[in-house]
């Protein structure tokens, strides 16, 4: 008996996590759909899958009801701007991809009775005022400051996904990613790990923002991807579960890594804080390794390495758009 595939379809899927989960997908044997308006997803991150015969590439906006010819099993919504470079420059854009786009996303899922997972952020709890965060803290968010197109577009999205999910019995689930990094992060993202690494290679100052002693934890790409097919596969429905690696790094740490592992005479220099930037993000992911036996495997050392050396691939192809 031949049992069918799998039909995935991964939103913001030519982006720096959309890019590795679908990757991820096709090697478990997935038929997978892409679909990206490359506002800052690049070609250039699937472009290593555009041959396989079970990949499928769609420029489509998500702000914008998906196509309803496309008939999928489950529905990954990853589709929006997520360093603050990026949601910074549009931030109407930003907040419409958040709430419109994971509308279109349920909408779509209620029609063809798939499964959905959202990837939400450790943004929701804004600069806490409970250290280290767990679910069930509710956050410290300036609902009308810079970040706010995010992290108030990422909650009003929570809110839809427990809302379709209880009252329209659309299976949804939902993920809290905190910081990620490696292959496919661009070198302009403007997230801490990827300028510091860009910086270093590149023999410029590395900007530490503040004293430095503000703290991330930070996750390999790997590790979250495969957080995120757990969740899907098994967590439960309109129930939020932290992913990130737990091991807390101030930014003058992670910087003074970056530097050994580079080699880099770079010199670190020390700027003001943004408004609103958060200053401790750890997760606990207690809840998660309990229910689907999830915990990250790549500490910080490792996963820099991997990224440093594609980093200086990007590098050297002239690869920044």
């Amino acid at each position: 008996m031949i049992t069918a595939r799998t039909k995935s379809l991964v939103t913001g899927g030519a982006g720096f996590l959309g890019s590795n989960l679908c990757k991820k997908l096709i090697d478990n044997g997935n038929d997978v759909i892409c679909i990206d308006n490359l506002h800052t997803g690049r070609l250039t991150n699937i472009e290593g899958l555009s041959t396989k015969t079970n990949f499928t590439f769609i420029e489509h906006d998500i702000r914008q009801p998906l196509p309803s010819i496309l008939k999928v099993d489950e529905i990954y919504n990853l589709a929006c701007p997520a360093s603050p470079p990026h949601y910074q420059a549009d931030p109407v854009y930003t907040f419409e991809t958040s709430i419109l786009g994971v509308r279109n996303v349920l909408c779509h899922a209620e029609k063809n009775n798939a499964k959905v997972l959202h990837a939400s952020t450790s943004e929701v709890y804004g600069d806490p005022l409970v250290h280290p965060q767990h679910e069930s803290y509710w956050g410290n968010v300036n609902p009308m400051g810079i970040r706010s197109c995010y992290d108030e577009g990422k909650r009003g999205a929570e809110t839809l996904i427990h809302d379709y999910a209880l009252i329209r019995g659309v299976e949804a689930k939902l993920v809290r990613i905190f910081n990620t990094y490696g292959e496919n992060m661009r070198a302009d993202d403007g997230r801490v790990v990827s300028n510091f690494i860009c910086q270093a290679i590149k023999g410029k100052d590395i900007t530490v923002y503040g004293d430095g002693s503000q703290t991330r934890s930070f996750c390999y790409v790997d590790d979250l991807i495969d957080g995120i097919v757990a969740v899907m596969e098994s967590g439960k429905v309109a129930s939020p579960y932290n992913l990130g690696n737990p091991n807390e790094f101030s930014m003058l740490e992670l910087a003074e890594v970056v530097l050994k592992l580079t080699g880099s005479q770079s010199q670190i220099i020390k700027l003001p804080l943004p408004k609103d930037d958060p200053k401790q993000r750890q997760p606990v992911i207690d809840k998660i390794h309990k229910e689907l036996g999830w915990s990250p495997k790549v500490q910080l050392h490792e996963g820099l390495g991997a990224t440093i050396e594609y980093f200086n691939n990007e590098i050297n192809q002239k690869r920044f758009a």
